[in-house]
């Protein structure tokens, strides 16, 4: 593995892993009143776009992360939609 995607990799555990705590915390509360729900789904609108661009020009690090990175926002606004 080169430098770049090794940095990729890096770039992409660091925005990944920082959902973890808050969909801990929806989970753990019940809570979601203070998630904006345009914002949500704006973020997984854009979350999807970058999954789709990530396969498209065969990038790992964009896709998996973004991959990731979507199902964890999937599960908040679940919730959201869930306990409001």
């Amino acid at each position: 593995m080169d430098f770049t995607n090794m940095l990729g990799f890096a770039a992409a555990s660091c925005t990944t892993l920082a959902f973890l705590p808050q969909v801990f915390k929806v989970w753990r509360s019940r809570s979601t009143k203070d998630i904006s729900l345009p914002m949500l789904v704006t973020f997984i609108a854009g979350i999807t776009l970058w999954l789709i661009y990530g396969l498209r020009v065969n990038a790992a690090p964009i896709y998996i992360a973004n991959a990731i990175t979507l199902l964890l926002n999937l599960a908040i606004l679940r919730f959201k939609l869930k306990y409001g």
